[in-house]
């Protein structure tokens, strides 16, 4: 399944239909994770820079914030919107 179906349909789970709150905070935590990481990466090997890395560590801390309060479909719609704006397919 690509990524942004997977984060929609997670989006969607955790906006009311079922998902245990603390699941969908778990799934928002882990895609934010790896994301973090893959973005993290790139970094260290010079294939992100500065201003860049500095503007998506902004947007995942927003995510961060969201995903740690119990809103898993704002922090996973976050975590999406990041990677599509900075050509992630994670």
């Amino acid at each position: 399944m690509r990524a942004w179906r997977m984060c929609a349909a997670l989006a969607a789970l955790a906006s009311g239909s079922g998902l245990h709150p603390a699941a969908a905070q778990n799934a928002c935590t882990a895609r934010l994770d790896h994301y973090q990481a893959v973005v993290n990466a790139d970094h260290r090997t010079g294939n992100v820079n500065e201003s860049v890395y500095a503007q998506i560590q902004h947007e995942l801390s927003r995510a961060a914030e969201a995903c740690a309060a119990g809103h898993a479909g704002e922090g996973l719609s976050l975590i999406r919107q990041s990677e599509e704006r900075h050509g992630y397919h994670t």
